[in-house]
């Protein structure tokens, strides 16, 4: 059985609203809603809380769901997501050389369309880098 409907079984078990559940774990009523209907997924914490509240065991509530289980381990993997965020400073670097490389090398005509194609590469790899770093936070 999915997430969703684990969820949705053990609120209406529990006999409480989705707005009462938003208000015991901190979250809007909609995120509640969201999470049923599989539109996304609790993180780790909310899971806790809900299996808590639900006085359902984690075991209970998330065996058998592939896909929350995968959600899991990809936000909760610390090692995996600083090597992502290595790897898009690594590439930031790179770039960054070799823009200033092409610059020397490549006379000032024949420079200019090279150089602005490895610049919107620069701003395209900085972009990922940003992102990994907000999204690590």
């Amino acid at each position: 059985m999915e997430i969703g409907k684990k969820l949705k079984e053990a609120r209406m078990s529990s006999g409480l609203t989705q707005e009462r559940v938003a208000e015991e774990i901190d979250v809007s009523r909609q995120t509640i809603s969201n999470w049923e209907n599989e539109k996304s997924y609790p993180d780790i914490v909310s899971v806790i809380r809900l299996s808590s509240l639900y006085s359902i065991s984690l075991d209970e509530l998330l065996k058998g769901d592939m896909k929350m289980m995968e959600h899991l381990e990809e936000s909760t993997n610390v090692v995996k997501s600083n090597q992502k965020l290595i790897s898009a400073a690594i590439v930031n670097i790179v770039l960054i050389a070799a823009l200033v490389m092409m610059n020397v090398l490549i006379p000032e005509p024949e420079n200019s369309y090279f150089l602005a194609g490895v610049f919107c590469l620069m701003i395209i790899s900085a972009s990922a880098l940003l992102y990994q770093i907000i999204k690590k936070f």
